[in-house]
């Protein structure tokens, strides 16, 4: 795990429920703005998902009453500029920092995994777009999002130059890229932007039962699903179509299609292990 700060402040909480995996932006003081150590520690988080068996859900939520307020503009306290991602401070060079950033969003984008965000407060900036990065998003009624950039004289970045058209169509990206307008919950939602709005009181059950569900799908075949929608989106119908039928033709060789099959007949619960039953 990324480094504490000087105050002893963890950037980061992960909390394990089973199968999901829960990441907590902990900077709640600068509403979970991003530095170099979050960044850091955000990598260590999705790499740890990517790669234990026994995760199969993600949920990113942010403490104190916020998600996450985009980069932290306070940059490092060391003259370091604002897009210093790595904490080397000054000289480093801004293209560079920008990799790294987009290697973190790239990651999150691939992940195998379903993605949660829940978002009970301001998500704005990067911070919208990795909620936007995420399979599915829960706002409580108090959330607030905008594509806040050009109030920042920088363009859009993390992904979301990409995900907006797909999400609201060309023009209503560029309304909210070009003029940085803060959305209520309910407009997001009602733009394709948030899956669902949740009451303040709710919010944490329904998105705990959310990743339970789909903790429990088997998770060869989710992955293979989330990454034929994620990669359907810039491929031909012929393309697409390949593409589900290597994908199918991989599940039928798991232990959970027959699961599947067997629990339907059965009337019973599924229970999905993601095991190779080819022998």
């Amino acid at each position: 795990m990324a480094g504490q700060g000087a105050d002893g402040e963890q950037p980061l909480l992960q909390s394990r429920d089973g199968g999901v995996l829960t990441v907590t932006l902990n900077r709640p003081h600068r509403r979970n703005a991003i530095d170099s150590r979050m960044w850091a520690a955000v990598g260590e988080a999705l790499a740890t998902a990517a790669d234990d068996p026994q995760v199969r859900a993600l949920v990113i939520t942010g403490a104190g009453g916020a998600f996450c307020a985009g980069l932290d503009l306070a940059g490092t306290g060391d003259g370091g500029h604002p897009l210093d991602v790595s904490g080397r401070g000054p000289g480093s060079h801004p293209l560079e920092e920008m990799r790294r950033a987009n290697e973190l969003a790239l990651r999150l984008h691939d992940l195998p995994i379903p993605v949660v965000a829940k978002v009970t407060g301001v998500a704005v900036g990067a911070g919208w777009n990795l909620a936007l990065g995420c399979d599915l998003v829960v706002a409580s009624p108090q959330a607030r999002f905008s594509q806040i950039f050009v109030h920042r004289g920088v363009s859009v970045d993390f992904g979301g130059s990409w995900l907006l058209p797909k999400l609201v169509g060309l023009q209503q990206a560029k309304r909210l890229v070009l003029l940085g307008e803060m959305l209520d919950a309910d407009e997001a939602h009602r733009l394709g932007l948030v899956t669902w709005v949740v009451a303040d009181d709710e919010v944490d059950g329904f998105t705990a039962e959310l990743a339970r569900r789909l903790a429990a799908g088997p998770p060869v075949a989710t992955a293979q699903s989330k990454a034929l929608l994620n990669e359907g989106a810039d491929r031909s119908l012929r393309e697409a179509l390949a593409g589900e039928a290597r994908a199918q033709t991989v599940n039928f060789a798991t232990a959970d299609s027959r699961e599947g099959f067997t629990a339907f007949l059965d009337k019973s619960e599924p229970a999905f292990t993601g095991e190779w039953a080819v022998k």
